[in-house]
């Protein structure tokens, strides 16, 4: 519940002449930017405090990196959904040279925190004529509260591997049919053991079999650490609409995202949704034992670019259950 006279204290603050913006000598730390080389305007977010309900003030920093000088800027900035800002808009009086910067400073009512794990994405824009030529400039921040799984082997959901010996407890297709323990190891795929793909150092599972041993997606948040060109999945598809969205999180508050998919496990062109083949097995356990002899059931790889420069917090995975993983790594 939020505490009596909150929302007035909000429009009270505003009232009140809280909100400014002024020019400065130099661009506070960056914790957004928009897109672009060294040229380019520059757009920072202060970090927003989460720790609601309260009213949070929130600094926007435009640094003039173009050759000519700024004018006619105006910063807007805004929260989630629900999430008010006063003001909407601020407007810059004068021009700024180059290298010149201007800070807007907004009031954003922050929300009780809710309980688990939430992301939350703030936006400011800025319009100008001059400085870069381009006319505008957006920069966003991500800021999370609660924890992400520890790993990916946190977040397995789901029996993909069974023994021959015993395939009741598989379900990896929605009909208990599940991949052979015994024909995994056959083609290399075994506990604990290393995958090489796409150039990272993957692992199998190291869980006994018919136990939980994948995670079928549902945009869960994984924590990931270190840097590389690209993050690389290990896993297949279930149908042969298992595709969707991977959002990367890095440390400095900016994101990036990528389009995954994998093939059915079985039957579709092992390079559907520009996947990599890594391994088939031969045949698949289904409730009544094992069977489908002489027909391949695949597991492959896909990934997403990253920017090599940033360190990698976490990774949310796409809210598609058809998508099955095993592993996820990043590659040099």
């Amino acid at each position: 519940m939020r505490p009596a006279g909150f929302i007035g204290s909000f429009r009270a603050a505003v009232v009140a002449g809280v909100l400014a913006l002024l020019p400065v000598a130099g661009a506070t730390a960056a914790e957004a930017e928009a897109p672009g080389d060294a040229a380019r305007t520059k757009v920072a977010i202060s970090t927003v405090d989460l720790d609601g309900p309260a009213i949070s003030t929130v600094r926007v920093t435009v640094t003039n990196a173009g050759p000519d000088r700024m004018r006619a800027l105006k910063v807007s900035f805004g929260g989630p959904a629900g999430w008010a800002v006063q003001p909407s808009v601020l407007q810059v009086d004068g021009s700024l040279a180059r290298g010149a910067s201007a800070e807007a400073t907004f009031r954003i009512q922050v929300p009780e925190r809710r309980a688990g794990f939430t992301v939350r994405t703030f936006t400011a824009t800025t319009t100008y004529l001059g400085g870069d030529g381009a006319g505008s400039a957006t920069a966003t921040r991500t800021q999370h509260s609660g924890t992400p799984l520890a790993s990916l082997a946190a977040a397995y959901n789901n029996v993909g591997i069974t023994d021959e010996s015993d395939t009741g407890p598989g379900n990896y297709d929605g009909e208990g049919n599940s991949f052979s323990a015994q024909k995994l190891a056959a083609v290399g795929l075994r506990p604990g053991e290393p995958v090489t793909a796409l150039g990272a150092e993957l692992r199998w599972p190291n869980v006994p079999s018919g136990t939980r041993n994948n995670v079928s997606a549902a945009g869960q948040a994984v924590a990931l650490g270190g840097t590389g060109s690209r993050l690389v999945l290990l896993g297949s598809g279930v149908t042969s609409g298992a595709s969707g969205t991977v959002t990367v999180y890095y440390t400095d508050g900016t994101t990036g995202s990528g389009s995954i998919g994998f093939p059915n496990w079985s039957f579709d062109p092992a390079n559907a949704h520009g996947a990599t083949l890594v391994a088939s097995s031969d045949g698949r356990n289904r409730p009544s034992g094992y069977g489908n002899a002489g027909i391949a059931y695949r597991v492959f790889a896909h990934s997403v670019p990253l920017d090599p420069a940033k360190t990698v917090e976490f990774v949310v995975l796409p809210a598609n259950g058809n998508i099955h993983l095993f592993d996820m790594a990043l590659a040099p």
